[in-house]
């Protein structure tokens, strides 16, 4: 049998009573929507306890008020109404419980009596051939993860984040998972973590290849300015990045440092590493925002220069055209008496004297450094 059930191949359409006052909970949507539970399985000294058929969440309540263990349920992107009697069921905070349907919450570590409230950043790189003005680099979600002493509920939104996997590998280290839900918390922390810093490599790539193509000497075929729009796209996508990381700084510390009822000693140990990798991101987050404020200063900078050669440029030619211009615009006055107006060499030496005096200009305008 496998180790993760999927819940939506045993829609049910009838309701499930799951609150002690006789309330009702509806444990799945309707037959044609999938249900909003991933994955619900009851812990028992590290190990999965395997049922014939999948266990709802209030079957596995019942199995683990009786015989011990915690159980952890996994959701996705669940309705008010799918996740209200949960909520009655293990006694969650209000608060939590609308920060967790309602989502695009910050970063944070809440505690409530009997329970933790962390809302946790998950972040994607999204693979491009080329980086423009218009690329996606980074994609973000959420993992809520409520912790209690005999259950552990994460709710997840976005398409990104999936906790299949990781569910997996805590289900091959028992002695990991025995130590209860908080051995979850730490997972997931330190798997959000990991994404962080490969995330932080691929984005550490992107801006070497525009630092290099902006400050790369000779370079044709593209148009001036275009790298200011990429740089300034890098530079939204790290913001984004840096309101993933930052604020998760503080509930690390606190989880690795701060004594917590429902934190095993021997789980909090492990949290220090968690949060040594996070401030290591947190640094590169900050340098990718320096370096690329650096860049696109530097972008700007070479523009303007660009900008201020082609008006020598087009200053020194209007100064070179000046000469002839004035020449011409004197001899077509049309005045009866002027200076070898009726001398048969006048033309030629007028020309002559022209191109000598422009020929003289362009040689010290390049000598300059204008041309």
């Amino acid at each position: 049998m496998s180790m993760i059930r999927d819940l939506r191949a045993v829609v049910r359409p009838s309701r499930v009573s799951l609150r002690k006052d006789g309330g009702t909970y509806d444990a799945t949507r309707s037959p044609a929507t999938a249900s909003a539970v991933v994955d619900c399985a009851v812990y028992r000294d590290g190990r999965r306890i395997e049922t014939e058929t999948p266990l709802t969440p209030h079957e596995a309540v019942r199995l683990v008020r009786r015989d011990g263990g915690f159980v952890w349920i996994g959701l996705h992107e669940p309705t008010e109404a799918e996740f209200s009697g949960i909520a009655s069921e293990f006694g969650l905070h209000p608060l939590a419980v609308e920060d967790a349907v309602q989502a695009h919450q910050r970063p944070k570590l809440e505690r409530y009596d009997d329970s933790l409230f962390t809302v946790f950043k998950t972040i994607h790189y999204v693979e491009h051939d080329q980086l423009d003005a218009n690329s996606e680099v980074v994609e973000s979600g959420e993992v809520m993860c409520f912790t209690g002493r005999d259950f552990f509920i994460t709710v997840r939104h976005g398409g990104q984040g999936s906790l299949r996997a990781l569910r997996h590998r805590l289900q091959d280290d028992p002695e990991l998972l025995s130590k209860g839900p908080s051995a979850v918390l730490h997972a997931i922390a330190d798997h959000v973590v990991d994404g962080y810093i490969a995330v932080a490599d691929a984005v550490q790539d992107d801006i070497d290849e525009v630092e290099t193509e902006v400050f790369s000497p000779g370079r044709k075929g593209s148009p001036r300015g275009s790298d200011a729009g990429r740089i300034y796209q890098l530079k939204r996508e790290v913001l984004e990045f840096k309101r993933a990381v930052s604020p998760l700084l503080r509930p690390m510390q606190l989880l690795s440092e701060r004594p917590m009822r429902l934190i095993d000693p021997d789980i909090q140990k492990y949290f220090r590493d968690v949060a040594d990798h996070l401030a290591r991101v947190q640094e590169q987050v900050l340098g990718f925002d320096e370096l690329l404020n650096s860049i696109l200063q530097a972008n700007l900078a070479q523009a303007s220069v660009a900008q201020n050669e082609d008006m020598r440029k087009i200053t020194s030619w209007a100064a070179i055209i000046a000469v002839p211009t004035m020449v011409c615009g004197v001899y077509g006055m049309n005045f009866d008496h002027m200076p070898e107006l009726h001398w048969r060499y006048g033309y030629p030496v007028i020309m002559g004297i022209t191109v000598v005096i422009c020929l003289g200009i362009h040689r010290t305008l390049k000598r300059n450094g204008w041309l």
